[in-house]
Formats: C-alpha cells, structure tokens, sequence
C-alpha cells in the first residue's frame, strides 16, 4: 500500500461517497487480481505490486468481497496522515471519526506494518491506535469497546516512511474461506490461489478442463464457479463491514438485493469440468464440497498416469504433490511429466514444487512463473503438448 502527503479527516458512512480500496494479493497474483477487478467494472483500478488499489462507493466495496475470485482481503481507506512520532500517529488515529464503524457494542482489533520508519515497532504501533480510538470512544459514550480475537472491527494501520494509513478491514475472515468447502486433503490449496492459476492459464471458459489430482477438489469447483458466474462470496454468511455500527436495515436490504442480482446473473451453459482422482475417498470429499458450492462437475476415479487423450481438446490444470509434507520422489514426478507429454496438442497448467517438474519436462514451459502456497514455495508452468 502507498501511501502520500494527502490527508483524510475520515470517511463519512454516505452510501455514495466515493472510497479508496485497497484489495490485497498473494505475491505473484497481482496481474490477475488487476485484470479480475477490471473486469467487475470497478472504477479506477490500478495496477499496484502487493495489491490492487480501486475507487467506489460503499456498494463497490461490497460487490468486490462478493465477486472477487482472487483477493485475500478488501480493506477502505480511512486516512492518511503524517507519523514521524508515537504522539503524532496516536492524534492522527484520534482525529477520525470512529464512532460509524465502532461502539462499545462492538468488538475489534489493530493490527500494523512498519517500513522505513521512525516507529518501527509494529506491536507499539498497534498499541498506540488502539490507545486512541479506545481514549475517543470513552470519552463519548462513557464506555469504551472490547479486542477480540473475532473481531467485528478490523483496523489496519500501515506506516511507512513516517507516513500512516489507516484502513478498516471490509473482509472479516478471508476471503478464501467460501464456505463450501468441508472436507479437505493433505494440503488444501487456497481457492484464492486456485483461481488465481485458472486465469494464468488463460481458460477461455469454454474449453473442457480437467484436474487429473483434484483432491478436495478446489481448482474444478473454483473453474466451474467461474464458468457459471457464480459469485464467490455469495456462499459466506456475512462479511465483516455487515458488522460495523453502521450498518443497519438500509444497508442489509441493500445488500440482500445485491446477492439477489448475483444469483440472478447466474449462466447457464457452462463447460465440462472433470476432476480426477485415484484414491475414491478423495473423490468423496470434492463430490461433498462441489454440493455445497453448487456446481455440477464430472468425477472420474482414474490414476493420472492412465490418463488418454480422447480426440477432444482439453486443458489440464492441476496442482500435483510436492513439498515436504507429501513426500514426492523423483520416479513420480518422472512418471507425472511422461504423462503430460503424451497429451498432444493439449495444455498443462501447473502449480507444481521447486524445481523438479519443470526440469522433468519437455518441451519447456510457455509460462513460468514463482508463486507461494502458504509456506511453499512453488512456481505457475504452462505448457502447450506438441
């Protein structure tokens, strides 16, 4: 997040003030997460390393937590302000208005990021925009608001070059938890990431897709969901600005009748997605969660290394084993790349371990990138089959 010389005294709760958001990424993400946000029709999105910066009003704000596919989180800008010392962060957080989004019948909780800055203690910084939002709101209601670890509130400070940005977290838990999924393997893959590699792909949404090692199932349901419009947050109960002081009946209506325009806008003719799995428990466990997605897709109980081309096009994306929590070896990440190479005339789309699968391939990947999923690093390789 960038911060400037600009100031803000606050934002009002006006449903049609126009907003900074910020939506943040997972490293390497940014481009997607930038086209993604572009293609929503959100105003004054701009390309930014770390996250994408957009304008809007209060419903854009929404829109972005319902619809974004690729997004880790959504936060609003409250202010900007000079911060070269504690006192001088502690009155600018004073200086907003916090009573829209806080009370004391709220919970809430601070978190900070230092760089290049007098303050350089991110605990201490946190402490001091606590201190005064609680010193504000005592003082105007007697009482002052609880830290929870679930939090209604989110408050995000970020300082940087003795210069603060305050922003409140729209989110509430991330926004890859969608709600559907409840089973996982081994190593669930983020859905965020998940949908992240189906747009590096560069799938049409008509083309069959298939995930030969779908476990949980995440990219098939993740590439379904997209293919039929389905709005991704639409299957979360609520998210954290439904929390805040502000909003009241007004905005709930409003926003039953955005998850009502969501739903409607639901396409009907969507491609085959297939996921493929050898172990029939595993299969189990996607056939669960694609039903509580609401998506239909194709199972296949099949080893990858039986799988044939059919005559029909296709484009593979998957994510195989890797890394030291699934103990792959050389002989099958051999076997993988024999596999794959068969398949002419397909592509592969791969978020695959460092570095052995790209080594183990032929011809060498059209795309290739790093990425990180969770604490592994790993790397995006796209491969057009001669």
């Amino acid at each position: 997040m960038n911060t400037n010389d600009k100031q803000t005294a606050g934002v009002p709760a006006a449903r049609g003030q126009t907003l900074e958001f910020h939506a943040s990424a997972i490293a390497g993400t940014e481009r997607v997460l930038c086209e993604e946000l572009r293609e929503l029709g959100l105003p004054s999105v701009r390309f930014n390393q770390g996250g994408i910066p957009f304008r809007g009003t209060w419903r854009e704000g929404w829109r972005a937590c319902l619809e974004s596919r690729i997004a880790q989180r959504i936060h609003v800008l409250l202010a900007r302000f000079p911060a070269a010392s504690p006192e001088a962060l502690y009155t600018g957080a004073q200086a907003i208005d916090w009573s829209p989004y806080l009370t004391p019948r709220q919970t809430f909780s601070v978190n900070a990021i230092c760089r290049g800055s007098v303050i350089q203690h991110e605990n201490f910084a946190a402490l001091k925009v606590k201190d005064a939002i609680v010193d504000q709101l005592r003082h105007r209601f007697a009482s002052r608001p609880d830290v929870a670890d679930d939090p209604d509130v989110r408050v995000f400070v970020y300082v940087a070059n003795d210069k603060a940005a305050l922003y409140l977290d729209m989110s509430g838990e991330p926004l890859h938890r969608r709600g559907y999924r409840r089973d996982v393997g081994d190593a669930p893959l983020r859905e965020t990431l998940a949908a992240a590699i189906l747009r590096l792909s560069g799938w049409d949404r008509k083309t069959r897709l298939i995930d030969p090692m779908c476990g949980s199932g995440t990219i098939a349901i993740e590439a379904a969901m997209w293919a039929a419009k389905v709005a991704p947050g639409l299957s979360r109960e609520r998210f954290g600005f439904e929390r805040w002081a502000n909003f009241g009946a007004d905005e709930a209506q409003a926003m039953r009748a955005l998850r009502g325009e969501l739903r409607a806008a639901r396409a009907g003719d969507v491609p085959r997605v297939v996921a493929g799995d050898v172990d029939p428990a595993v299969l189990d466990k996607a056939r669960s969660n694609a039903r509580a997605a609401g998506v239909r897709l194709a199972f296949r109980e099949q080893s990858l290394f039986d799988l044939q081309h059919d005559g029909a096009q296709a484009l593979i994306v998957t994510n195989p084993p890797y890394g030291v929590r699934l103990g792959t070896d050389p002989d099958f990440v051999r076997k993988v790349a024999a596999t794959f190479c068969r398949l002419h005339g397909w592509q592969v789309a791969m978020l695959a371990g460092l570095p052995a699968y790209a080594l183990s391939m032929s011809p060498r990947p059209r795309v290739r990138m790093p990425l990180v999923n969770g604490d592994l690093e790993c790397e995006f390789l796209l491969y057009d089959i001669p």
